[in-house]
């Protein structure tokens, strides 16, 4: 009988089992099966490429935001374009409960609601003739509290020291409609600083004309192409 014996073969340059007959000898053990090539072990990884580098994420430009231009009080002209006059209505009035020479108003002057304010006309104009009655408010200036009530506008009027009429728009203006002075176009500050003192500096240049129009150094006050008049006051100041 044959038996089969083992012996190492090399190949190349490993090492297999071989399963071998061997005539004549005895059969003592079944032949083993044979074992499984014995392959080497990698003792290193193979080393990446030093010149190969992971490509790099692009980063994205900053988006560039607009800044927003602030006009400063020295770049902007003290002219009547930096006073915010409208259009309004004096829908009722009542006295101060705290000064005999004030009235309360509750004025409409194309906002979502009307403002309250207070002028010192009780000396000028009868109670009556305030209630419903078209002016031109003055709604840049800063709020001011007189006699413990805010007051957040000024009723345009002319004036002498004996005698004030409050202005008239004209036919068919409406509440909110501005006041432009042709030559001053610019656009209205959102407050006055009263430390600036912007209208004392232009208020100067107000006045009623012989006909009894309003004007800002010689030029109408208008309305929508309308002009802005004195009821019978004429050739004074306006405050």
């Amino acid at each position: 009988s044959t038996v089969c014996s083992v012996m190492k073969v090399e190949f190349g340059k490993q090492w297999y089992q071989r399963r071998v007959r061997v005539p004549g000898a005895k059969p003592t053990e079944p032949c083993p099966a044979a074992a499984a090539p014995v392959k080497k072990k990698a003792s290193e990884k193979p080393r990446e490429n030093a010149s190969i580098q992971p490509a790099k994420k692009q980063q994205k430009a900053p988006k560039k935001v607009p800044q927003k231009v602030v006009k400063k009080e020295g770049d902007c002209p003290c002219d009547v374009s930096r006073l915010d006059m409208r259009v309004a209505l004096i829908r009722s009035a009542k006295k101060h409960p705290d000064a005999d020479g004030l009235y309360l108003e509750e004025v409409d002057v194309g906002e979502d609601k009307p403002r309250q304010v207070i002028s010192g006309l009780v000396k000028h104009v009868p109670i009556e003739e305030m209630q419903n009655r078209p002016c031109i408010l003055l709604c840049n200036l800063k709020p001011a509290k007189m006699r413990g009530i805010m007051s957040h506008a000024m009723v345009m009027c002319a004036s002498t020291p004996d005698k004030v009429e409050i202005l008239c728009p004209p036919a068919g203006a409406k509440p909110g409609d501005r006041v432009t002075v042709q030559g001053y176009e610019g656009a209205p500050d959102d407050q006055l600083n009263p430390k600036k003192k912007v209208f004392e500096s232009i208020q100067p240049d107000f006045l009623v004309s012989p006909e009894g129009r309003a004007l800002y150094k010689g030029v109408p006050w208008c309305v929508n192409g309308g002009f802005i008049t004195a009821p019978s006051m004429r050739s004074c100041g306006i405050k």
